[in-house]
């Protein structure tokens, strides 16, 4: 098995909170020890700044792997690692996902936000009803819908300024002024 790429500059170790998803290694891609990954991330470009990756291994076990190339390859991600050079040593790497921490995140817009940070936000109104917890994120049309869970009802609310009135991502809150009927549908 290839040697995983030391750390040495990192100053503390990140915990199972500050690790993001930004791939899943599907399967080993041709004879060289390349691997075909799906794309977790709006954000491709990012792997020109990777020079070594975090990669979560099916039994959990995270290693971490310098990045020798990349390319995109039919809506996927073709990635080779240092020391894996073979089709049955990429294969190692099956199932696989690569990590990165939030400080490696993009810098996004003022009132942009990660589906993930918005996940287990607690939703009030702005007269102080508890609504429920947003339980997911889905994105139709202009503007994305939280699924919030409250009590056994499910709503959905527009990720929408004029209606989210407060998003407070680090006390993981949202006030809400919703339309009238809304919270009733």
């Amino acid at each position: 098995m290839p040697p995983a790429v030391p750390t040495l500059d990192e100053p503390e170790a990140p915990t199972a909170d500050d690790f993001i998803c930004i791939a899943r290694i599907a399967r080993p891609q041709g004879i060289r020890g390349e691997v075909i990954a799906d794309l977790l991330t709006d954000f491709p470009e990012r792997f020109a700044k990777l020079g070594s990756a975090r990669v979560k291994k099916p039994n959990g076990e995270i290693i971490i792997l310098r990045l020798e190339s990349f390319r995109p390859h039919k809506g996927r991600m073709l990635l080779k690692f240092a020391g894996y050079d073979t089709m049955n040593a990429a294969d190692e790497l099956r199932d696989s996902r690569l990590l990165i921490t939030r400080d490696q995140l993009v810098k996004l817009p003022k009132d942009t936000f990660f589906d993930f940070d918005l996940i287990d936000c607690e939703v009030t109104t702005a007269g102080g009803q508890a609504v429920g917890r947003v339980k997911s994120v889905q994105s139709f049309g202009a503007a994305p819908l939280l699924v919030v869970e409250g009590g056994e009802r499910e709503h959905l609310i527009p990720l929408a300024s004029s209606i989210c009135i407060e998003v407070d991502i680090a006390n993981k809150r949202i006030v809400i002024d919703p339309p009238e009927g809304l919270l009733e549908l």
